[in-house]
């Protein structure tokens, strides 16, 4: 089970618990170690029929790394900065309702096969080997569709005037 999270998910994992760590490697091993264990631990929280895999890692990982982050700063000494790691969401729902409407025009504008890969992918949570299935492609084409797909919404974003 692990080995199968690990292929699936891994890079993906790893990149995420990255930014978390701000750029700090060990730190990101340490997030996606734990991450892992908890997931062998209650395999339970893993049943698709609860939500995605993809989703429980990252939140997971997430919730980790904001422990961490306490922990550390309730040491004296040892605080690294006075912010979270990722600032908690303000909702404004008028902001929301206007992100939606720019990622739904920023996806209308890319190929069918892009933004069937990225609808997949992302909006539903599925794993490679999932979308892979379901779009009856390889994973390696999902793999590769994703890489291409994200460059492609990401140009149409700047094209829009959208910037990070």
């Amino acid at each position: 089970m692990l080995r199968a999270l690990q292929d699936e998910h891994g890079d993906a994992l790893f990149a995420h618990a990255l930014r978390l760590a701000g750029g700090d490697r060990q730190r990101a091993e340490d997030l996606v170690q734990e991450t892992l264990l908890r997931a062998w631990r209650h395999p339970e929280a893993l049943d698709p029929q609860r939500g995605s895999v993809r989703a429980w890692l990252f939140t997971t990982a997430r919730n980790l790394a904001i422990d961490a982050w306490r922990r550390r700063s309730a040491r004296v000494g040892e605080i690294v900065t006075d912010e979270l790691p990722e600032p908690p969401p303000a909702v404004d729902e008028a902001d929301r309702a206007v992100e939606a409407w720019t990622v739904a025009e920023a996806l209308g504008r890319l190929s069918a096969s892009h933004r069937e890969v990225l609808v997949e992918c992302f909006y539903e949570g599925r794993s490679v080997a999932e979308a892979a299935t379901r779009l009856g492609v390889p994973a390696g084409t999902v793999k590769s569709r994703t890489h291409y797909a994200l460059r492609s919404l990401r140009l149409v974003l700047e094209e829009m005037g959208v910037t990070r």
